[in-house]
């Protein structure tokens, strides 16, 4: 099915597509951008349309207000939206990781419990100094299951668990030291840090970069002995590919490739 944005009405998020890049911003700060079916369902299709779509090669999520995201809507306040929802496309993790486009998480705040879905599954997060990171689940007596999953893929084991176990806030620049995002800059530079990060990753082989990290997805999940053969495989491929032999082409030629 071919996806459009065109005559959809995103209640709980902003969508904007320019110069190759979709920016999905979160747009409830008067709930502290919390999570609820709708802004769900309106970042899954987004993020969908996205991967469908040959000319978007960047998806930054960004957010209004205060605070990044403060996790799952308790109160289950819902409103109406036709945006569509997509048959299995329900899962913000997936979503995120099978996406195979950078994604850069624009963290303008706080983030707290199940917004760490988001950070943790992009391939960016670039956070502003005085952010905030925490999943508080246990306070509440529940436990960040599905944030997990995610977590301990980009933070070490020990620090991972204590960071669930007690609780605790980190800063930004403690989140940078421990791998949860990749880096922490002053408010006043945050708008140019991740424009500049999002043209970068725009200009680069766009058919490479997505084969690239499905790649990388795919051998995540795999022993050392079996993503061997695999990546070997996938070498094989990208030379066949046509961004490969159009940089080629360009480095011998010494010019600037031309992607398409």
């Amino acid at each position: 099915m071919k996806l459009s944005l065109k005559g959809l009405n995103f209640l709980a998020t902003k969508i904007d597509v320019s110069e190759n890049i979709l920016t999905i911003t979160l747009n409830r700060p008067e709930k502290k951008n919390a999570l609820n079916n709708v802004m769900m369902n309106e970042i899954n299709y987004a993020l969908a349309y996205a991967k469908q779509e040959k000319s978007i090669r960047v998806i930054i999520i960004a957010a209004e207000g205060d605070i990044f995201c403060a996790g799952a809507d308790l109160r289950r306040e819902e409103s109406e939206s036709n945006v569509p929802k997509l048959k299995d496309n329900d899962d913000l993790s997936l979503a995120l990781r099978h996406i195979y486009k950078p994604v850069i998480c624009k963290i303008q705040g706080s983030v707290l419990a199940g917004a760490l879905l988001m950070v943790t599954n992009s391939s960016h997060a670039i956070a502003v100094e005085d952010a905030k990171f925490s999943a508080p689940e246990i306070h509440r007596g529940l436990w960040p299951h599905m944030v997990m999953a995610g977590l301990f893929r980009v933070m070490p084991k020990r620090a991972g668990l204590d960071f669930v176990m007690r609780g605790k806030p980190i800063d930004a620049m403690e989140a940078e030291r421990l791998g949860l995002i990749n880096k922490s800059v002053s408010k006043k530079d945050l708008d140019q840090t991740v424009s500049d990060l999002a043209k970068e990753l725009s200009s680069l082989a766009p058919g490479t970069m997505q084969f690239g990290l499905e790649a990388y997805e795919k051998q995540d999940s795999m022993s050392f002995d079996e993503a061997l053969p695999f990546l070997q495989k996938q070498i094989a491929k990208t030379f066949e590919g046509p961004d490969a032999k159009e940089g080629i082409a360009a480095f011998l030629e010494k010019r600037d490739p031309n992607w398409d």
